[in-house]
């Protein structure tokens, strides 16, 4: 707890000039299974928010992306696969903070009695995953440096309780997902990663948010970035502490969000030309497989203005 206590002190030193002008604004944010919120909750940075902040909870990146394009809510966290679908797809959204992360927790996964061993054991089976999603770029990543194709295998695109009902029954052989799913399934079900993102996905990730909240809302949403940065500094330093808390908050046994969190390690970092040249290989990875017809160009879709938020945030 001193440990604690001393990490978010930090955190909140950084943030000792947030500006005045965020009083009175309310940031409608929507999250993926409380991925943002518990984190910034267990480091203690939504204490003392100067606007009030809704949240709103989404299975998975594709509805939140949705949501944000009907303009339901103002930003939210969501993976560099999904996030190219929306932009090329019209959603008026950006990236303001981008996300590095290891990806060890990004996996297809088979059931513990599967005989497959490798993602080539799968040539012909059916993996569940939902479309558009980083599990579905993780899935064609892998085909690639196994010199496969799409008609290799089956894909059932499914939300992700729908998925791990499919391959617990056995109606799918494997599934391709993230983190939680992947730590949950690992430590519950005894489920097995069989490949994982890890060298093959850039492993990116954004906090985006909506055009019309970047010039109506930018003092809170830069608070809110430098919060996130602090979170994730202090999440990083104490892993069994932020293990706890989030168990806590999410209702799940502690050996889930340990599991996950001792193998990730993330960074909140400014979206620059690196990032943009890495949302841009994803993005013609859809492409080259025909799942991307609309011209993307990545440098279009990031907003790199709030890397002083960041900067001041991650201390």
């Amino acid at each position: 707890m001193i440990r604690r206590r001393h990490a978010v002190g930090l955190g909140l030193a950084a943030l000792a000039m947030r500006p005045a002008r965020a009083a009175g604004i309310t940031l409608r944010m929507g999250d993926q299974r409380g991925n943002v919120q518990a984190m910034m909750k267990a480091a203690g940075l939504l204490e003392g928010v100067p606007y009030r902040i809704e949240w709103s909870e989404f299975a998975a990146a594709a509805p939140l992306a949705e949501a944000m394009n009907a303009g339901a809510i103002d930003g939210g966290n969501i993976g560099d696969a999904p996030f190219v679908f929306a932009a090329a797809g019209g959603a008026p959204i950006r990236g303001i903070a981008a996300r590095r992360s290891s990806q060890q927790g990004l996996a297809v996964l088979v059931r513990g009695v599967s005989p497959a061993k490798s993602f080539a054991d799968l040539r012909g089976k059916r993996i569940a995953t939902g479309r558009g999603s980083i599990g579905h770029y993780l899935i064609l990543a892998a085909l690639e440096a196994n010199h496969m194709t799409t008609a290799d295998v089956q894909l059932a695109f499914l939300l992700p309780a729908d998925a791990k009902t499919a391959m617990s029954s056995g109606a799918v052989d494997a599934w391709s997902t993230w983190e939680p799913y992947t730590s949950q399934a690992e430590v519950l079900e005894g489920a097995r990663r069989v490949v994982t993102g890890e060298g093959i996905t850039p492993g990116l990730g954004f906090q985006a948010a909506t055009v019309s909240a970047i010039a109506e809302k930018r003092p809170a949403l830069e608070d809110f970035v430098r919060r996130l940065a602090a979170a994730r500094r202090w999440a990083d330093n104490n892993t069994d502490a932020y293990a706890a808390q989030w168990a806590k908050l999410m209702g799940f046994p502690e050996s889930v969000p340990h599991l996950w969190f001792t193998r990730t390690r993330e960074s909140i970092v400014t979206p620059d030309a690196t990032v943009a040249t890495d949302l841009q290989r994803v993005a013609d990875t859809y492409s080259r497989t025909g799942l991307l017809r609309s011209p993307f160009t990545a440098t279009t879709v990031l907003d790199a203005t709030f890397a002083g938020a960041i900067r001041a945030g991650s201390g």
